[in-house]
């Protein structure tokens, strides 16, 4: 009896040790130190080149923005001279229409004038008082022809020299008109080509940009999978590195619980020859008022001179459609396709001020519409002369429209508005 127990206490920890409960998993693949080491050696080329692309790509940016503030500078002048050509024009309009006026009063005078003394005006000859009067149809006309040939008599050549003076000033006046309207004509054709050429070079720059920025974007991609496949390697290696530091604790385990088992065996069969009246034995258990932000974003580019011209806004960059309010309350004075800006809003406030919404996606006002301070306006775009999308804010405090541009930084701060950046 005492054999058998021995051999069956010993039987059950071998058979333990054995249960498929305890096995190990089948062990994961080891990356040997050269596939570990190709691998790094890839990922540190990807990086290095993604680094160096990174560069180009920060030198490209900052010219497409040096660019692109030039083309909003020269849409900005095209504006103006646009404006200045439209008035040119009125003015000769103008003085064309008085000089008609003019023309039209030295002819009457000259037919009235001419009924009584044309002989004696043109060839030096005389025509008798008698003989007009007698002409006469009636006393009416008698009275009438007897005034008008005492009034010929003493100022005919007087009137008709004064006339002819105010005819030839109207005439200069209209001539000064066409020339300065000539002189706008040219001053915008400039400004166009200037625009146009502008144009062409934020053209240019954008597609070099997009260029290096697509470069990049693969390099990313390279050195994304060559990251990728660096952290499966080692990922791979630290797998059957606890592999087998899982399979050197559990032998150590099953070892130990072995010693365990075969010494309780022991010296349960000792107990069993010593008490031979024993049959048995046991075992141990174990993130407000009247001006508001006009918009929501990161201060991208601020007011000032830079490149030979002056940015004239500050600009705040925000996902295409993002809300823009009206800054302060006023009236809309623009709203539609503007130069250099491709879509804008202008704003004649209660204050005085304008203020200018460019590049804007969409906007939701109409010209004469009056709007409140933090109403939607617009919405945030990437039109005109726009390196990426982004509100242009212009602050024009004298009330023009195109010029008396100042920093609308701490515009907005003297008024309990805070943008960040650009010093403010």
């Amino acid at each position: 009896m005492r054999t058998v127990l021995v051999g069956a206490l010993v039987g059950a920890v071998l058979l333990g040790s054995a249960n498929p409960a305890y096995a190990l998993p089948p062990p994961p693949p080891n990356p040997s130190d050269s596939e570990l080491g190709s691998a790094r050696a890839q990922q540190d080329a990807a990086a290095a080149e993604v680094g160096r692309i990174s560069g180009l790509v920060a030198a490209a940016e900052a010219d497409l923005e040096r660019v692109g503030v030039l083309a909003e500078a020269a849409g900005t002048a095209y504006l103006a001279a646009e404006e200045a050509l439209l008035q040119a024009q009125l003015a000769a309009e103008q003085t064309a229409a008085e000089l008609r006026a003019a023309a039209e009063a030295v002819a009457a005078s000259e037919a009235r004038i001419a009924m009584f003394s044309r002989d004696s005006y043109i060839n030096g000859g005389s025509l008798t008082s008698s003989a007009a009067l007698l002409d006469a149809e009636g006393p009416g006309e008698l009275i009438q022809r007897a005034a008008m040939l005492d009034y010929v008599a003493d100022n005919q050549l007087d009137v008709l020299g004064a006339l002819e003076v105010a005819k030839v000033a109207q005439a200069n006046a209209d001539s000064a008109a066409r020339a300065a309207r000539d002189e706008m004509a040219t001053a915008e054709e400039i400004a166009e080509a200037a625009k146009a050429e502008a144009d062409a070079q934020l053209y240019a720059q954008q597609a070099a940009y997009e260029q290096v920025a697509a470069e990049k974007a693969a390099l990313d991609e390279q050195l994304q999978a060559a990251q990728i496949h660096l952290l499966e390697l080692q990922g791979a290696r630290n797998a059957h590195d606890q592999w087998v530091a899982q399979k050197a604790a559990e032998e150590a385990a099953a070892a130990a619980a072995a010693a365990r088992a075969a010494a309780e065996a022991a010296a349960a069969a000792e107990r069993a020859r010593g008490s031979s009246a024993s049959s048995g034995g046991g075992g141990s258990s174990g993130g407000n008022g009247a001006y508001v932000a006009p918009t929501s974003g990161r201060v991208s580019s601020c007011y000032g001179a830079r490149w030979g011209v002056t940015h004239f806004g500050v600009d705040i960059a925000a996902p295409i459609g993002t809300s823009i309010y009206a800054a302060h309350a006023g009236v809309v004075q623009r709203a539609g396709s503007a130069t250099g800006f491709g879509q804008a809003v202008y704003i004649r406030g209660d204050d005085g001020a304008v203020t200018v919404y460019g590049h804007v996606n969409r906007y939701f006002v109409s010209v004469g519409e009056r709007v409140s301070a933090g109403e939607e306006i617009a919405e945030v775009g990437n039109r005109g002369q726009s390196t990426g999308p982004h509100l242009h804010f212009e602050v024009h405090p004298g009330g023009q429209m195109y010029g008396g541009q100042v920093n609308p930084v701490p515009w907005l701060n003297a008024r309990g508005v805070f943008l960040g950046g650009c010093g403010g």
